[in-house]
């Protein structure tokens, strides 16, 4: 049976001062929430308002009790010098390499920075997506990532949310966030009412 995970009515996130219009949704577990729109509509911000690092300026964003949290952003962790191999990557958020695309599992022991910038992109997401989590939060998990990537992706996502982990995916590309998700919402522009 599915459980309400989060659920969001006319919330408006910022940082110092407002910056979305109001959202309204419910996301229970096992389903994908896809979040798109023009750059500067906040998609981001609410990915942060939901992970609690950005501001709710009003309406209301109720989480399950207890609720387990994993966080991809766009942000790229500098790796140049850093002996970390995509194995000990793994081992720091507790992921599995279960499922791991073919391309990568011989490239476990390697050190990330060794690694092609979309195979440490698909590490990383990898990290958090196997991660133990009930609600995870992707921000343009597709970018840096070829085809067979992206598909690997979709699957994974899918496969997920079979397990009952609910997610939230912000991205621009609107093919994969209409193949992936069970409900989009395109999110507008703050208009100021003078």
């Amino acid at each position: 049976m599915s459980q309400i995970l989060i659920r969001a009515q006319a919330l408006v996130a910022g940082w110092s001062q407002p910056a979305t219009a109001p959202l309204d949704f419910v996301l229970e577990s096992g389903r994908i929430l896809g979040l798109t729109g023009a750059n500067g509509v906040g998609k981001s911000t609410f990915l942060a308002a939901l992970a609690g690092r950005a501001r709710i300026f009003s309406g209301v964003l109720e989480q399950r009790p207890g609720l387990r949290l994993a966080l991809q952003t766009q942000d790229v962790p500098p790796v140049a010098g850093l002996p970390l191999s995509g194995r000990e990557l793994l081992a720091l958020t507790g992921a599995t390499t279960d499922g791991l695309p073919p391309w990568l599992v011989g490239r476990l022991d390697e050190r990330l920075d060794l690694l092609s910038g979309g195979q440490r992109h698909y590490l990383g997401l990898w990290a958090i997506l196997r991660a133990p989590a009930d609600l995870v939060l992707l921000d343009e998990p597709t970018n840096n990532l070829d085809a067979a990537g992206v598909a690997h992706l979709a699957g994974a996502l899918r496969a997920l949310a079979g397990t009952g982990v609910g997610l939230v995916v912000v991205s621009h590309d609107h093919e994969f966030v209409e193949a992936v998700c069970d409900q989009v919402i395109t999110l507008r522009e703050v208009v100021d009412v003078v």
